[in-house]
């Protein structure tokens, strides 16, 4: 009986015991330089674990006929190395990671699914409470047969740690 008691209240501070934010979501605009600048909009959603972090990211890059840039979508996992708390307001971190694409533009029938590499960077900076802004950079190497490698994005968004 007795351990029986030790256990639901070692159960129930756990439980209510508040816990670091560990999960963070994204929605972004940004633009895509390579090999003009064209618009791109995208989300990721992950999670932390001290210095390492988890993200599954999309982003969607338009295509502009005139400069015959593709449109671009990624869907990428990526790994990241951060700081485990902010530093005066700010998280830097590092990321890389691996996934897919799609190219195309229909001018001149283009159309490309291969696989994707990124590495890039960036920080959060907190706002008001749980909102943050994020900024980023990645360059995107394309495998097979991509018009454009490697290819360069760089986006702000707002950032909800949860």
């Amino acid at each position: 009986m007795r351990r029986t008691r030790s256990i639901l209240l070692a159960a129930l501070l756990v439980t209510a015991a508040p816990s670091a934010a560990l999960a963070d979501g994204t929605l972004f605009l940004g633009a895509n330089t390579t090999p003009s600048s064209r618009a791109t909009r995208g989300f990721a959603v992950g999670m932390g674990f001290l210095v390492f972090g988890f993200e599954f990211e999309y982003s969607n890059t338009s295509d502009d006929l005139e400069s015959v840039a593709p449109g671009l979508k990624t869907f990428m996992g990526n790994v990241l190395l951060q700081t485990p708390f902010e530093i005066m307001g700010f998280q830097p971190y590092f990321t890389t990671g691996v996934g897919g694409y799609r190219e195309s533009l229909e001018d001149i029938g283009h159309q490309e699914t291969n696989l994707a590499t990124n590495v890039g960077g960036g920080a959060k900076i907190g706002l008001i409470g749980p909102v943050r802004l994020r900024l980023d950079y990645r360059l995107f190497r394309l495998s097979g047969g991509a018009l454009n490698t490697p290819a360069h994005r760089i986006y702000a968004g707002l950032n909800l740690k949860f």
